[in-house]
C-alpha cells in the first residue's frame, strides 16, 4: 500500500492518533484527504494547519446514513476511495456498574462504526478492482483493559470484525490492517490519567507511552507491508503469544496489574 496519490477518508481526525495520521498522509503525497470527527471545529482546525489535500467534515461514526452520505459525497467528486481508515474511538473508565447506554455507546463507535464503513466503501472499493481498510483497534483488543469493561470487549469485537472482512474479502482484493496500540500520548489517555482513572494508570504502568507520531510512523510501515496486525507496540504480540500459550498464567499477571493500578475496586464493591 502506497500513500501517494490516494483518496483517503480518515475518522476520529480532530485530534491524536487520527490528526497525526492526516499529517503523515498528506507528507507521504496522498492526493486527497477527506477528515472527519464529531468535534467539526477540532478537525477544521487540523484540516486548515495540513492545508491542501485535506478538508474536513463533521461527522458521527455512529449515524450509517451520514457515514453513507460522506461516502457517496466522496466518490462523486473523487471517482474512488482507496484507503478507508476507521479511527473513532472513546473511553468509558468503567466496570460491569457501567449503565447500558455507556455499553451500548462503546458498541457503536468501536464496532459499528467499522460495520457501516465497511458496507459503505466495501462495494465502489470492489467495483474498483480493491482497496484498504484501516481499522483502529487497541492492545486491549488482542489482551485486554483493567478498568474498562466496555472498552475491552469492544475492542475485542473490534478485532474479529476486521479479520473477519479481512478473509472474507481477500479474494476481491482487499486489504485490511488492524491498529492495535498500547499507550498513546493523546487526549484520551492523558484526560483519565489526570482524573485518576484506573484504567489509565494502568495502560500507563503496562509500558512506553508513546507520542501519536510513532504511531503514525507504525501505520505507515505496516501499510506499506500490508501487514493485518500493526502493533506500534512490539511486545504486544509477545503478550498475545504469552496469552495463547497459557491463559491461566495471562489472567494472574493481568489480576496482579489490575490490583496495582486500583482497577480492581468497583468490581470488589458492586
Amino acid at each position: 500500500m502506497d500513500v501517494a496519490g490516494t483518496v483517503i477518508v480518515l475518522t476520529g481526525a480532530g485530534s491524536g492518533i487520527g490528526a497525526e495520521l492526516g499529517r503523515r498522509f498528506a507528507a507521504a503525497g496522498a492526493s486527497q484527504l477527506v477528515l472527519t470527527d464529531l468535534d467539526g471545529e477540532a478537525v477544521r482546525a487540523v484540516a486548515d494547519g495540513i492545508g491542501k489535500p485535506a478538508v474536513a467534515e463533521q461527522l458521527d461514526v455512529t449515524d450509517e446514513a451520514a457515514v453513507a452520505d460522506c461516502v457517496r459525497r466522496v466518490l462523486a467528486e473523487h471517482g474512488r476511495i482507496d484507503l478507508f481508515c476507521s479511527n473513532a474511538g472513546l473511553a468509558t473508565g468503567a466496570g460491569l456498574s457501567a449503565d447500558d447506554r455507556t455499553w451500548q455507546r462503546a458498541w457503536q463507535v468501536h464496532v459499528l462504526a467499522h460495520v457501516y464503513a465497511a458496507r459503505a466503501v466495501l462495494p465502489a472499493m470492489i467495483a474498483a478492482g480493491g482497496g484498504y481498510l484501516l481499522n483502529t483497534a487497541s492492545a486491549a483488543g488482542l489482551l485486554s483493559a483493567p478498568g474498562d469493561a466496555p472498552y475491552s470487549v469492544t475492542k475485542h469485537a473490534a478485532v474479529a470484525l476486521a479479520e473477519w472482512i479481512a478473509y472474507t474479502y481477500a479474494d476481491r482484493n482487499i486489504r485490511v490492517s488492524v491498529l492495535c496500540p498500547m499507550g498513546v500520548d493523546t487526549p484520551l489517555l492523558m484526560a483519565g490519567l489526570r482524573a485518576g482513572e484506573p484504567g489509565a494508570r494502568a495502560v500507563a504502568a503496562s509500558g512506553e507511552v508513546l507520542s501519536a507520531g510513532q504511531v503514525a510512523d507504525a501505520v505507515l510501515r505496516g501499510l506499506a507491508e500490508e501487514s493485518f496486525l500493526i502493533l506500534p507496540h512490539p511486545r504486544v504480540g509477545k503478550f498475545w503469544a504469552g496469552k495463547a500459550a497459557d491463559v491461566d498464567r495471562w489472567l494472574a499477571s493481568m489480576a496482579e496489574l489490575a490490583g496495582q493500578a486500583g482497577a480492581t475496586g468497583e468490581e470488589r464493591n458492586a
